[in-house]
């Protein structure tokens, strides 16, 4: 359940990260003609620092994305063994979630 948090949380980062670097290269564009040596110096820097942190992001979803595959593949693997136990754990979810329904 931790793991699912975590990436879960990886996600939202992801995401929100996907944002700023959106914003930033807006900003980038909208700043392109403005002159003078030390805006080029800055622009320079933060595309710099924004290809970094792309970097970073795709390389975080990748890991995030081959971790679900590994989670769903063994959720799959767990399921084929005990079909009935699953079957099992499945209908009593369902009777939790009536009863917690049922009570509003």
């Amino acid at each position: 359940m931790q793991n699912f948090l975590n990436q879960f949380n990886q996600k939202n980062l992801v995401d929100e990260l996907k944002t700023a670097a959106t914003d930033t290269e807006a900003l980038l564009n909208a700043t392109a003609h403005t002159g003078g040596e030390k805006v080029a110096e800055v622009r320079a820097k933060v595309e710099d620092s924004l290809n970094s942190a792309k970097r970073k992001l795709e390389n975080i979803q990748d890991e995030t994305i081959a971790k679900t595959k590994v989670a769903t593949q063994a959720a799959d693997a767990y399921v084929r063994d005990n079909p009935w136990r699953s079957l099992g754990l499945a209908a009593s979810l369902g009777v939790v979630i009536g009863l917690l329904i049922g009570r509003r």
